[in-house]
């Protein structure tokens, strides 16, 4: 009697970043996934995540394609470390039609705001190898990805603000879940215990749970204008402790600004309880942007949100 293997009950993208391989994913979906369930984790090759980031992209697109062909009906899970995620927020996208088939998204220690370290080897923004792609923010598309798809954040905290290589600001997404994982640092998170067990609990989450959309509260407007100005870089909240107030809005959110021993202009936004929420800075170039943005925001205080 021929026995058939049976199918997969969903696929599971595993995703790694910059100058890494597959194998730390894999083991992490196989704790995760049940042995029903098909795991693909390419290594998408340890010299290409140096160059540019299209390339990439395209090699997930078409890797889903293919298994798409073979299992159309199979419901999707993604998750993704660091440039693995922002990968994968590209290709989502470029193909809203596959959003109805993705059951939850992961991203893990994800740059989603655009990374400071790559912006600081490319200041100019002249395309120096990988630092381009990765300095880049994503956060409308993942935005609109998350208002549509169930997504977890997970950052690692090993300093009060980052996990030694991405700040948590520059991970956070408006919409998505967010979990924060201390004294994890970056390379740890894609195998860390921690990270399994809370993606496990955001999947437990009943698939058909139905949420009203979320209003940004006036912190999350701040929030987005000091985003919106050029060459603002979700930064560490180092700092934090020294600043000044600038401006208290109508339900208590603060913003305050400070400046480190190098004339880097960095600005803050705490919630009414004085815990920072958000951390920006920019460079010397777009410091006039930023004092121009600063003194509208107080000209008119909240009625410009």
């Amino acid at each position: 009697m021929l026995v058939t293997a049976p199918e997969p009950e969903f696929v599971l993208y595993a995703q790694h970043g910059w100058a890494d391989g597959g194998r730390a994913m894999r083991s992490l979906a196989k704790t995760l996934a049940t042995s029903e369930a098909l795991i693909i984790a390419p290594s998408l090759g340890f010299v290409k995540t140096w160059l540019r980031i299209e390339p990439l992209i395209q090699a997930i697109e078409q890797l889903v394609i293919t298994t798409t062909l073979q299992y159309p009906e199979l419901p999707i899970r993604i998750m993704g470390h660091s440039m693995g995620g922002l990968i994968w927020l590209e290709v989502l996208d470029r193909h809203p039609e596959w959003w109805s088939k993705v059951e939850s998204i992961v991203l893990i220690g994800s740059p989603v705001g655009g990374a400071d370290l790559a912006r600081a080897l490319d200041p100019l923004k002249w395309g120096v190898g990988i630092a381009r792609d990765l300095g880049t923010t994503r956060r409308p598309m993942a935005e609109a990805i998350a208002a549509e798809i169930p997504m977890l954040v997970i950052a690692g905290d090993i300093d009060d603000g980052s996990d030694g290589t991405v700040p948590i600001c520059a991970t956070k997404v408006f919409g998505a879940e967010f979990v924060s994982i201390p004294n994890v640092d970056h390379a740890a998170l894609k195998a860390h215990p921690a990270v399994a067990d809370a993606i496990r609990q955001f999947w437990d989450i009943p698939k058909d749970r139905t949420c009203e959309p979320m209003e940004p509260d006036l912190s999350i407007l701040l929030i987005r204008k000091l985003q919106a100005i050029d060459g603002m870089t979700d930064g560490h909240r180092r700092g934090f402790n020294q600043s000044s107030l600038f401006l208290t809005l109508e339900d208590g959110t603060t913003l305050r600004t400070w400046i480190n021993p190098w004339g880097i202009d960095h600005v803050f936004v705490a919630c009414p309880e004085g815990t920072c929420l958000y951390s920006g800075f920019v460079g010397w170039g777009h410091a006039r942007e930023l004092q121009e943005t600063l003194e509208a925001l107080k000209s008119v205080a909240s009625q410009v949100i």
